[in-house]
């Protein structure tokens, strides 16, 4: 057990002494070795649906609860409130939900705000980062990070595979309730970011007769850009087995095949989260076919995409560095890249010109022109 500690500011004529900056560093390290905990106490309060149960007051969801009156409504029927309270306690301290002491009785009072929204499992407006919570906290992705120093020492290699035996899509061909876990959670993602995109791309679409969503998986994004661009043809393309299971959407055709052999042609190729996937050598092939599939000097790529940035102090900018670890753990040779490494892996693919559109996400669009 780590013992918390509170270090308090020691100033001598306004310069810190030595052993604050000592005990800071200390504190520092404490923080990072548990910051496990944050993560475990969300996916408990998720498992357990606190946030829910907040949201179904009967006079609506900025009406705070106290304990008792969340449990009432978790059906759990031997739920530990002394338990619940310490999780709560913690994560109000976190500003994860809103805690106010009621002036009559004494009691806490726990209410929704604007991060634990995001852990409504019924959110009418798609909001929702449930799954993701779950794919992050889930033993087989956990396991894989006990991997990570063993394949760094030996040279390389997959931390996820060492750790479950196989890759991440290989381990979900054969673990139905991993691959579920993980398919929602990239669904997800995609209603997320997709709002994003949608809000603050929209002109990038206006010259745009026909689309690719390459490794579209279900088609819900490219259906999402169709709908709201409606002059848009609209093409999901992915592995045969993969888009023989999606659904229909209108305008929206679903092409079968392999995005390293040729892409579908159309004005524009949409690359929504693929290329981080992939080596810079798996990332040119891919670029290289996207450029053969577009048109002469009015085609262009629309790469949806984190860019690293470690000296930056936006929201965003530690969480994107963040997922390029998940992506050195989680995948055999995917990662996160700086602009400077997007500027290279593009003018190698035959696209010399481009910009980049920020949008409130850990993710940016990169709008890729050809030479």
């Amino acid at each position: 057990m780590t013992l918390g500690m509170d270090v308090r500011v020691i100033m001598t004529n306004g310069v810190d002494t030595e052993e604050e900056a000592t005990l800071r560093g200390q504190a520092q390290i404490f923080q990072y070795l548990d910051n496990f905990v944050e993560s475990m106490a969300l996916r408990c309060v998720v498992e357990l649906g606190v946030a829910d149960a907040l949201n179904s007051h009967p006079h609506g969801r900025d009406h705070p609860m106290t304990l008792s009156q969340i449990a009432a409504r978790i059906p759990f029927p031997t739920l530990n409130i002394d338990h619940l309270s310490r999780v709560m306690r913690f994560l109000s301290s976190k500003k994860v939900f809103d805690a106010t002491t009621d002036k009559e009785s004494g009691e806490i009072m726990y209410g929704l705000n604007n991060s634990s929204k995001w852990l409504l499992t019924k959110s009418e407006s798609e909001v929702s980062l449930v799954p993701l919570v779950l794919l992050a906290t889930n033993p087989c992705a956990l396991a894989s990070w006990n991997c990570l120093s063993a394949c760094i020492a030996e040279g390389g290699g997959c931390a996820f595979s060492r750790a479950n035996g196989s890759t991440l899509y290989d381990f979900q061909s054969k673990n139905y309730e991993y691959k579920k876990v993980f398919s929602e959670a990239m669904a997800c993602n995609s209603r997320v970011v997709m709002k994003a995109v949608l809000k603050y791309y929209k002109d990038g679409f206006k010259n745009v007769g026909s689309i690719v969503d390459v490794g579209g998986g279900s088609g819900a994004a490219v259906a999402k850009i169709v709908k709201a661009h409606p002059h848009i043809k609209g093409f999901n393309f992915d592995l045969p087995y993969v888009v023989a299971s999606a659904p229909e959407y209108p305008n929206v055709t679903n092409v079968g095949g392999d995005m390293f052999a040729a892409v579908p042609h159309a004005d524009a190729i949409f690359l929504k989260w693929i290329l981080h996937n992939w080596s810079d050598e798996k990332c040119v092939q891919i670029l290289k076919n996207c450029r053969k599939a577009l048109p002469e000097m009015k085609g262009k790529v629309i790469i949806v995409d984190a860019i690293l940035d470690p000296q930056g102090d936006s929201l965003f900018d530690m969480e994107a560095l963040r997922y390029d670890l998940k992506m050195l753990v989680m995948t055999p040779s995917g990662k996160e890249r700086t602009e400077d490494e997007w500027k290279k892996l593009l003018k190698e693919g035959g696209f010399s010109q481009y910009k980049i559109i920020k949008i409130p996400s850990f993710l940016s669009i990169i709008e890729a022109y050809l030479d």
